[in-house]
């Protein structure tokens, strides 16, 4: 009778505690590991264990429903999360959608900042050609070598004379 009422007295702590489970499931495996198996059953069968997130008590009887559910709220905070990260994205850049960021209140100060970047796009544009530039004569010379070297080995080849 002592087993009996702590194995409902642990019934009742799950309720309400989902440690419970862990340490229902532990003590019954540990007791003896068909016991263990047919308290997971229990549980896996009555569907406590489908739906421990307490934001969805108002799902209904199908499990589908409630699994669908599940996946909009995960959705939707989600599109929350977007949502925050998107208005903090645009707060550092000055409220601006360009990329651009935002005025320091000093015109002189916004318009050398603006000079300066439209410089230095302009000079990563022109190092980025002149590496293209490089890269190409690089790719020529490599394959002008290949070529003189393999009209030098047939030429080679075509002199010796051949052996009968």
């Amino acid at each position: 009778m002592p087993i009996a009422a702590g194995v409902l007295m642990l019934l009742s702590f799950w309720a309400w505690w989902p440690l419970g489970i862990v340490i229902l499931l532990g003590l019954a495996f540990w007791a003896w590991w068909p016991l263990g198996l047919a308290v997971l059953a229990f549980m896996i069968g009555s569907g406590r264990m489908g739906c421990w997130n307490h934001h969805h008590r108002s799902c209904g009887d199908n499990p589908w429903e409630r699994h669908m559910d599940r996946w909009q709220s995960k959705m939707e905070r989600m599109q929350e999360k977007m949502d925050r990260w998107r208005e903090r994205m645009e707060r550092m850049r000055g409220g601006r959608g360009s990329g651009q960021p935002g005025s320091s209140g000093n015109r002189a100060f916004d318009e050398y900042r603006a000079e300066t970047l439209n410089r230095l796009e302009e000079e990563q544009r022109e190092f980025k050609e002149f590496l293209e530039r490089l890269r190409f004569a690089k790719d020529r010379a490599e394959f002008d070598q290949f070529m003189s070297e393999r009209r030098n080995r047939f030429h080679d080849d075509g002199a010796q004379p051949q052996a009968s």
